[in-house]
């Protein structure tokens, strides 16, 4: 009798730990999202099941090209990719990517961009002026986000500047639908 409840107790603790476990990986080292909507595309689909890494965010700010997740609004978390850092001037001229007066290529875009209609424009000629609550650069403590699917994404030439405090987690791989496994670039 007295194995049998034991047996019980060390099921009940194996149970308790494992949802402590559980408990503190998603709080604090990754969380699985879903993606909604066809902001991201090509790169990420509607419904795409991703593992957002929030442990990273500690020991550095997210880089440029980074897919990251920041809360929008109280109950809504977007999912967009870095294009400017604080203190970066950032520019589309000619459907190309100035930072700091520099042309950066977007690898991600490039199949998008061959397959357009060559009169075709896939991301509108803006600067940083032209954005709510503008200014010549990405002020300290933000990011600049935009969706690559530039014609169909409500992001900071929408919203604004994302200030890094509302940065949750950077997207790194995707684990759903299978087609899709891999990492997130």
């Amino acid at each position: 009798m007295a194995t049998k409840r034991s047996d019980w107790i060390d099921w009940i603790k194996t149970i308790i730990i494992t949802v402590i476990v559980i408990v503190l990986i998603r709080m604090f080292i990754a969380v699985p999202i879903v993606v909604e909507g066809p902001s991201m595309l090509p790169t990420l689909e509607d419904n795409d099941r991703l593992i957002v890494d929030k442990i990273s965010l500690v020991f550095q700010d997210p880089q440029r090209f980074d897919v990251v997740v920041f809360h929008a609004t109280e109950k809504k978390d977007f999912i967009k990719r870095v294009i400017g850092l604080p203190g970066e001037t950032i520019e589309y001229r000619d459907d190309q990517l100035f930072v700091n007066g520099e042309y950066v290529e977007e690898p991600y875009l490039q199949e998008v961009k061959r397959n357009l209609d060559p009169e075709a424009t896939y991301t509108v000629d803006f600067t940083l002026e032209d954005i709510p609550g503008g200014t010549m650069t990405v002020p300290d403590g933000h990011v600049f986000v935009l969706g690559d699917n530039r014609k169909n994404s409500t992001d900071s030439r929408h919203l604004g500047f994302i200030p890094l405090e509302q940065v949750t987690g950077i997207s790194r791989l995707s684990y759903w639908p299978v087609k899709n496994i891999g990492i997130v670039e």
